[in-house]
């Protein structure tokens, strides 16, 4: 499978952007998908997680009540809605799917087939 992150900018702190994610194959409807970032000097982390048919999601506690994760299969889409974005949210966001089988929602390691990433810069 393959995916591509896209939709980053810059963005004042408590302002939105909206990340698209596209992906080709059939292994793209079949298993989770994740949002994951990684700031400078700083390892790769969760953003948030979704099952394969959009019901079940995860958010790590920092973007909780502000990101929205969402998939469409139908278009082999995932997005993720930001919402009051914080300077500390700057990273560069990747989008990947679950290779590995483990318990819900898995470990950054469970991930893979990485798109290129999209940058996203909050400024304060």
């Amino acid at each position: 499978v393959q995916l591509q992150a896209s939709g980053g900018g810059l963005v004042q702190a408590g302002g939105s952007l909206s990340l698209s994610c596209s992906g080709s194959g059939p292994m793209f409807t079949t298993y989770p998908l994740a949002w994951l970032r990684q700031a400078p000097g700083k390892e790769r982390e969760f953003v948030a997680v979704i099952g394969r048919t959009g019901q079940k999601t995860y958010y790590v506690d920092s973007v909780k009540g502000r990101f929205t994760v969402s998939r469409d299969n139908a278009k082999t889409t995932m997005n993720l809605q930001m919402n009051t974005l914080k300077p500390e949210d700057t990273a560069i966001y990747y989008c990947a799917i679950k290779t590995r089988a483990s318990d819900w929602p898995g470990t950054v390691d469970d991930f893979g087939s990485w798109g290129q990433g999209t940058l996203v810069t909050v400024s304060s």
